[in-house]
């Protein structure tokens, strides 16, 4: 299955990604990244071997012990006498027809043993230098992947001048993903960690949310990557938390509680939102109640890494989390980058100032949320995706702090199950898409400039991808109308809404609007294709819908 989708804008990747080199510098690197997790390892296993279950309470406290086992060096080899190996008695062995053997080369170094090691050809370099290339007019879109219990983030590369698709590197994760957030902002490096990137670099990073409570950012320009820039958590502690609680009856070892704290997440990480005005700053939401704020500029220890802030009003999981800056990919001159959106399993949203949490906007809504959204088009107001199928649509400064049902704008029954997958156009006012469980992907229009409450709201078109049950659909950056969408089939496909005819007549005018502001601010929005005489297909990569099933007098009903 494919739970979450980011799109990268043209021109953020690197031309030319650089593989991964494992170095003394980057051993060095890992090593001290990874040490407290071995460590931690290697004493929950000498607790399992003893069948002590009551031992793993004391794993997190036994690190001198343990410093102690292993000679105040974690990687001291001597135990496996390595320098005896030659001293130990030969035996014969029968090599039966292979013993008459005779003349066979031994060469002084695998360099020059041509069965050995192939030496670099510099056309094979070039050649692959070539097929990792990232032109300027392709996008990356990085997709969390799950497949016969193996969890990956696959990087797309699509040109939409030609309609190709296809996968350029991965990288494997630990556990099972949930959410994928993309950022331009280099994390701190390990301290003392060689040859790291500057804090706060430009670079193409993605972070990862998973069932694990740590938050992995790793960097997408380099391919075959081992182990992630920086882990926002503190595994040797959360590792334990699913070792037996030592009732001391074999039959009753339950795991150990999840009591959340301000320094890190205890449970699964569900949405993560990337401020893209205050830089440094990375939001949180987990099952653990909790929404933490992560300052990226400062540097980790190891694997400990404290968040900046946490939240705890909720009193469920904490299912989306969203800037104010972040919703639709538009930065405003009038927005708040400390304002803050969650959505909760306890059937609220929240929107409150970091600096003054306390003071936080609460209103009340009929299910569980499934995604938040901001409006970048109008800065108060934002959107809720909920498990019921429903979206509504809140202003926020219409709310209050005491917790209420009758706020919203306009209720929609957008699918027939829950609505799991939310966005809003970057770049036409009033249009925005849903995925829901039901198989659908619909976009609409809403009708709603120079107004507090939307006039109407139509659906001007609705397909199934063949993703199966939708988990994510998301706008790219650049082509107007184009979506990426995934499920739980475990396919990506991207929707070039445009070629519908429907949805050239319902925004071809705004479309040429922001066009025309974009070039008198230089800032051109990438030209849609409005001929009525152009094909009346909607294409996904290789799939090609029949658009002829959808008549004039159902697009207008």
């Amino acid at each position: 299955m494919i739970s979450s989708t980011a799109w990268v804008s043209r021109g953020l990747a690197a031309r030319h990604p650089q593989k991964q080199e494992l170095d003394d510098e980057e051993l060095a690197r890992v090593s001290q990244l990874a040490n407290r997790e071995l460590d931690h390892a290697n004493r929950g296993l000498r607790a399992a071997e003893k069948g002590d279950a009551d031992g793993w309470e004391d794993v997190e406290s036994s690190g001198e012990e343990m410093e102690e086992d292993m000679n105040d060096d974690p990687n001291d080899l001597s135990r496996y006498r390595l320098d005896e190996y030659d001293q130990e008695p030969s035996q014969s062995i029968a090599l039966g027809s292979l013993s008459q053997i005779r003349g066979v080369s031994a060469y002084r170094t695998n360099e020059d043993d041509p069965y050995i090691t192939l030496p670099n050809d510099p056309a094979d370099e070039e050649e692959e230098r070539e097929q990792l290339e990232v032109l300027p007019t392709d996008n990356m879109i990085y997709v969390s992947k799950t497949e016969d219990e193996l969890s990956m983030v696959e990087a797309y590369l699509y040109s939409a001048q030609d309609q190709s698709l296809y996968v350029h590197h991965d990288l494997l994760l630990p556990a099972f993903p949930l959410h994928l957030e993309w950022l331009d902002y280099a994390p701190a490096p390990v301290t003392d960690a060689p040859n790291q990137r500057v804090a706060g670099t430009m670079g193409n990073f993605v972070a990862v949310g998973t069932m694990d409570p740590e938050i992995e950012i790793w960097d997408m320009d380099t391919v075959e990557g081992v182990y992630p820039n920086a882990v926002l958590g503190q595994k040797d502690i959360t590792s334990s938390l699913d070792a037996p609680a030592g009732t001391g009856k074999k039959k009753r070892k339950l795991p150990k509680a999840r009591v959340a704290n301000a320094d890190y997440h205890v449970d699964a990480v569900l949405s993560l939102s990337w401020n893209r005005q205050a830089r440094n700053l990375l939001a949180s939401g987990s099952a653990d109640k909790t929404v933490k704020i992560w300052d990226l500029s400062r540097p980790m220890s190891g694997t400990e890494s404290k968040a900046l802030r946490s939240f705890d009003a909720h009193t469920d999981k904490v299912q989306s989390v969203a800037w104010q800056v972040s919703g639709a990919g538009m930065i405003s001159a009038t927005a708040n980058p400390a304002v803050l959106l969650s959505g909760s399993y306890d059937q609220t949203i929240r929107v409150f100032d970091t600096r003054m949490p306390e003071q936080a906007l609460v209103a009340k809504i009929g299910a569980d949320v499934e995604s938040v959204r901001w409006n970048g088009w109008k800065n108060e107001s934002f959107m809720v995706a909920m498990e019921n199928g429903v979206v509504q649509g809140f202003d926020a400064r219409k709310m209050s702090s005491t917790p209420s049902n009758d706020g919203a704008q306009f209720t929609l029954v957008a699918h027939d199950s829950a609505c799991t997958a939310l966005d809003i156009s970057p770049h036409i006012p009033g249009c925005f898409v849903t995925g829901g469980t039901d198989r659908q992907v619909k976009v609409w229009s809403m009708d709603d400039e120079d107004t507090e409450k939307p006039r109407s709201i139509n659906l001007v078109t609705a397909r199934d991808l063949s993703v199966g049950k939708v988990f994510s659909a998301s706008f790219s950056p650049n082509d107007p109308l184009t979506v990426a969408v995934g499920g739980s089939n475990g396919k990506l496909q991207i929707w070039d809404t445009l070629i519908n005819g429907g949805v050239r007549r319902t925004f071809g005018d705004r479309l040429r609007r922001m066009n025309q502001y974009s070039d008198h601010h230089s800032q051109p929005v990438a030209e849609p294709r409005l001929d009525e005489d152009s094909s009346s297909t909607d294409r996904t990569d290789v799939v090609q819908v029949d658009d002829d099933a959808e008549s004039d007098e159902d697009m207008e009903e």
